[in-house]
């Protein structure tokens, strides 16, 4: 602008911000000066009267009052319209609100003389200004280039130096705005990718730690993987099934609530004590709870002794533990274990469970069943597979009848001894 009112052409006479436009190489260019001249202004038909006056929010006042039929262009008005493209610039919107007032009344409100004169400074709209962050100097200079009275307003010489001695000396240009605005953005974007992701890790410990509870870490790996979790033959577990002696009758004496938060109570306290065992809690229906050892990862000869010892510490449990709606009765729990072959393996697709199959599972139900309140009651494969382990107190039952199964010889679990240098102590359940 200061070379085009330095030039023969003096001034540009329709300078606003559509006119400034951006190459192919990022150099701000001016563009449509002098074509007014060329072109009629006198026959408006063709336009609306919205298309006809919203072009004019760029045009100094003064020129405004002139004969609507002729063009009219000085030197103060582009300083005017600099001063409006400004405006847009720092505020980022448009120069005025077409909403609140037509454009017909906004260039009528500019035309007269108010006091102080229509202008879209920041107290025109302070929704679109409160929070702006506009130098303060570049707001005032903004307001002087539309001053009333033309020779109040500076001019491009003064403009240029001015917004000079606001860039310190350095020589900026929209590259360099552009890639200094690319920086930030993406340092913010890495700060915000980091948080995110750690966000993400947070969310994903939380939704493994629930997946190792519906399934073992093993089977859940291999499922997280994409991998098919096809049924195992496991050749030796040791299933542990236990109840709650009376549970029907302190039930029915119970509201439905007291009876939630007692069994969650049990198996919450049941939950503590297997964790310190290799074993792996199936399932709980009602009152039964039921634990396997030997699957999904085999272990050997141990799993008769990691369920033994895991039975003998839940027994032990019980004894202490209080029932909160009924402080007075003692809980009394029945256990029973089975040991022999069984398959596994995932099932279903919502919800999807790791579940046993095979006559060992029912067996070992049919231990707990037969069984008797605060004993361990285990059948004769078991009571094998555990006598290859020393340190266990077992007392012969007998023959029962089992059902389905006919006479079975079975075995009391009475504790475990622990030898302590030349002695030995025998910790027994609270039955002894």
């Amino acid at each position: 602008m200061l070379y085009i009112h330095n030039s023969p052409l003096k001034v540009h006479g329709n300078l606003k911000s559509s006119n400034c436009v951006v190459d192919n190489r990022w150099v701000l260019k001016v563009t449509d000066f002098g074509v007014l001249r060329l072109r009629s202004t006198s026959n408006h038909d063709a336009h609306s009267a919205y298309q006809v006056f919203s072009k004019k929010f760029w045009t100094a006042p003064e020129l405004l009052r002139l004969s609507d039929n002729q063009y009219y262009s000085s030197q103060k008005g582009d300083i005017y319209s600099f001063g409006i493209v400004l405006f847009e610039l720092l505020y980022r919107s448009q120069s005025y609100d077409t909403v609140a007032l037509s454009p017909q009344e906004i260039i009528q409100r500019v035309r007269i003389t108010e006091n102080p004169p229509f202008r879209p400074h920041v107290s025109y709209n302070s929704d679109v200004t409160s929070d702006n962050d506009a130098p303060t100097e570049m707001s005032q200079l903004m307001i002087s280039c539309y001053e009333e009275d033309p020779e109040n307003r500076p001019n491009f010489t003064t403009i240029k130096s001015f917004i000079s001695k606001q860039n310190k000396g350095r020589r900026t240009n929209i590259v360099d705005n552009m890639i200094s605005m690319l920086e930030k953005y993406a340092n913010n974007l890495e700060h915000v990718v980091e948080l995110r992701t750690q966000a993400l890790l947070e969310e994903k410990k939380k939704t493994d730690s629930l997946l190792y509870r519906m399934l073992p870490r093993v089977v859940a790996e291999r499922l997280k993987a994409g991998e098919n979790i096809c049924p195992e033959i496991f050749e030796s577990v040791t299933i542990f099934f236990s109840d709650i002696v009376g549970f029907t009758s302190l039930s029915s004496s119970s509201t439905p609530i007291e009876v939630v938060d007692f069994l969650n109570d049990l198996y919450t306290s049941f939950d503590t004590v297997i964790a310190k065992y290799d074993v792996y809690k199936v399932e709980t229906i009602g009152d039964a709870y039921m634990v396997v050892s030997g699957l999904p990862v085999r272990n050997g000869n141990l799993h008769s002794k990691e369920i033994a010892n895991m039975a003998l510490a839940l027994l032990g449990s019980v004894d202490t533990f209080i029932i909160r709606h009924r402080p007075d009765k003692k809980l009394q729990l029945r256990i029973g274990l089975h040991t022999g072959p069984c398959a596994a393996g995932v099932v279903g697709r919502t919800m999807p469970r790791y579940c046993l199959f095979g006559d060992t599972v029912n067996m070992a139900s049919r231990m707990e069943s037969n069984g008797e309140a605060l004993k361990i009651h285990m059948s004769g494969s078991t009571y094998k597979c555990l006598s290859e382990h020393e340190g266990y107190e077992i007392q012969e039952r007998g023959n029962i009848e089992i059902k389905g199964k006919g006479m079975q010889t079975t075995y009391w679990l009475l504790g475990r001894t622990f030898p302590a240098m030349s002695m030995k102590s025998v910790v027994t359940s609270p039955i002894l």
